[in-house]
């Protein structure tokens, strides 16, 4: 059939696989195929009646592919636009790995826009920017307890005050401080 490999595309949606450039690459060749066949058929002077099903039928099938790919593409913008608010303006390197340069290049975009309007929030009041990706979920307490999973160093709190954050070593830190390096696995909270 025409239209396989843009199925394809499609059926891989439900979780972030590596960007499928050979199949993204196929289905533009089998649209450049038809549409220049379409040209060649409807350039034709006959007014031949399966001459021009034909041409509907390829037509359909550009149209198809074009749904399939589109939507291929959509829907790893909205997974990586979800991935800069779980795990910030780093993402992991397995994360990065599968993504495009150019899929990357919008999540950089994406981070700066995002970082600029959060800046911006509260400028009114006099206070200078909300981190709106920091806590996607209410905390329960001011403070919680973390183990650190990977030799992080020095972490600056708020207050100024500096914390060494080492492989194995137990924190209590405030809770919206550190809800960002939970996302990124360096740190661990502990439920007590």
């Amino acid at each position: 059939m025409l239209c396989l490999r843009g199925q394809q595309l499609v059926s891989s949606l439900d979780s972030l696989r590596p960007y499928d450039d050979d199949a993204v690459r196929g289905v533009i060749q089998e649209m450049d195929t038809l549409f220049k066949a379409n040209l060649s058929d409807a350039n034709a002077t006959t007014d031949n009646q399966t001459s021009w099903s034909t041409v509907q039928l390829r037509h359909n099938a550009l149209e198809r592919n074009k749904r399939c790919l589109l939507t291929y593409l959509y829907n790893r913008v909205l997974q990586i636009r979800s991935m800069r608010w779980e795990f910030g303006v780093v993402l992991p390197n397995d994360i990065k790995e599968m993504l495009s340069d150019e899929e990357f290049k919008w999540f950089s975009k994406y981070s700066t826009t995002l970082a600029t309007f959060m800046r911006s929030l509260g400028e009114d009041v006099g206070y200078w920017g909300i981190d709106l990706t920091e806590n996607l979920k209410p905390p329960k307490s001011l403070y919680t307890e973390v183990l650190c999973l990977t030799d992080h160093g020095k972490f600056e709190l708020e207050d100024g005050d500096v914390v060494y954050l080492k492989k194995n070593s137990r924190h209590f830190l405030p809770t919206s401080e550190c809800q960002t390096l939970i996302r990124q696995g360096v740190l661990e909270q502990l439920i007590s």
